[in-house]
């Protein structure tokens, strides 16, 4: 992976080549994002760039021996931690036994969410993603011998929020007293969730989602339409993992679905809005997900367009038009009070609450003060 190979971030890959050409590497760095945003790929880039042989004002030479080892992640002196399915059995190399699938996992598309990487590894449904302190140690001892053929030994650590607090404390140590030449680069999507005490000792990488222009553009690129494109751009939030996947589906009726949704609350068709709700439940768990997703972006760019905003939309086509017209007709302070019944229904969803009782509910309140 070199740093040409990122759709947009200019300013961080700048930020990143500058701390090496003037000799200010941090020896610990969070590269702290979105979901399914460039962290691990920017990590993997800067990994290269390092230990490149023959580098460039702006990116890894590609070409010399250690990027062509870092190009299928197999350079000797790159470490990986990663979530593990379940912890590993006494005498059991369950981090050497799925390292190779790892590999494979980055390299077709790094721009990855850990519900890829369990799903990739036919995790079962109750698996949720380990990092157990056993594996953590492991790699930092081999971090403690010499290099092999680069100038830095390197440690990649995806999602480091999924350790508990032995393994975090170990990790805690090793950062402290860092051997000589040695990089941790980890990269979270939930740095929240970290020890402050880790954060504290890490330099910080602030990475940012992707923008709508740059997933339409990494869509073009892989063969997808314009207009398809930009829907998918709206719909995945800067997310290119959940962007991808919108790929393999048909173009669906979410607009379709919204809009007559919308109308039923406007006229307040209660017979109408039940059996909407009854076909609501009987939909599978995602889709019920992106219907509430979809209608909080419509609500978003309804409240900018209300408030005046409109070079901030992000709308296209027939989406746009009817924001335009429903705009009209709805009171403003109906979908600031919308917006937060979605987002707490989206939250209830996300928890397994009856999906008919939470559709109702917010279709209820809809009708009740959409016209004020």
């Amino acid at each position: 992976m070199l740093f040409k190979d990122i759709i947009g971030h200019d300013e961080t890959k700048r930020a990143l080549i500058r701390s090496v050409q003037t000799n200010h590497v941090a020896h610990a760095q969070l590269f702290d994002g979105p979901v399914g945003g460039a962290g691990i790929a920017l990590a993997w880039a800067f990994a290269t760039y390092v230990n490149c042989e023959d580098r460039q004002p702006e990116d890894s030479c590609g070409r010399c021996p250690s990027c062509i080892k870092m190009r299928k992640l197999v350079h000797p002196d790159v470490y990986h931690i990663f979530p593990l399915p379940r912890t590993p059995k006494e005498g059991e190399d369950l981090l050497a036994e799925l390292t190779p699938k790892w590999r494979a996992f980055l390299e077709e598309q790094p721009y990855r969410t850990l519900s890829d990487w369990l799903a990739y590894i036919n995790a079962t449904g109750n698996q949720q993603g380990i990092i157990p302190i056993r594996e953590s140690r492991g790699i930092i001892n081999k971090l403690s011998l010499k290099a092999f053929e680069g100038e830095y030994k390197i440690m990649l650590f995806w999602q480091p929020e999924l350790l508990n607090t032995a393994a975090a404390n170990a990790l805690l140590k090793i950062l402290e007293e860092p051997p000589q030449k040695t990089l941790f680069l980890l990269i979270s999507s939930q740095s929240d969730k970290l020890l402050t005490t880790i954060i504290s000792r890490t330099q910080r990488v602030a990475v940012r989602g992707f923008d709508d222009e740059e997933v339409t553009q990494f869509l073009s690129q892989k063969g997808i339409d314009e207009r398809r494109a930009r829907q998918i751009a709206f719909l995945c939030e800067g997310n290119l993992s959940e962007a991808m996947r919108l790929t393999h589906e048909t173009e669906d009726d979410r607009h379709a679905w919204f809009a007559n949704w919308m109308r039923k609350c406007y006229s307040r068709d209660f017979g109408a809005l039940v059996k909407l709700a009854d076909e609501f439940d009987g939909l599978g768990k995602e889709k019920q997900k992106r219907i509430f997703d979809y209608t909080l972006n419509l609500f978003r760019d309804l409240f900018l367009w209300q408030n005046g905003v409109e070079d901030l939309l992000r709308l296209q086509d027939e989406e746009l038009g009817f924001v335009q017209k429903f705009g009209k007709a709805v009171v403003p302070a109906s979908i600031e009070l919308l917006i937060q019944e979605m987002t707490e229904g989206y939250y209830h969803l996300e928890r397994n609450a009856r999906a008919k009782v939470l559709f109702l509910d917010i279709s209820l309140t809809a009708a009740r003060t959409m016209r004020g």
